[in-house]
């Protein structure tokens, strides 16, 4: 399964999802200039890449039960 390269996609799909939510939790907390400026543009870009991320999650489960 590791050296299926949709695997590896999904995987790293996840990890940016990851990286974003943090970044996005990191500067609510902190609040201030970064927060004011890029909250919104942050939670976007987390939408984005939840849904890319799920998408390439059901494709590989889909071509995986198709054998």
């Amino acid at each position: 399964m590791l050296d299926d390269p949709l695997f590896i996609l999904a995987a790293v799909a996840s990890l940016g999802v990851l990286v974003i939510l943090m970044i996005g939790i990191g500067g609510f907390a902190k609040g201030g200039e970064f927060n004011r400026k890029h909250a919104n543009r942050l939670m976007r870009y987390r939408i984005i890449a939840q849904a890319a991320a799920v998408i390439i999650i059901v494709v590989f489960a889909y071509l995986r039960s198709k054998g």
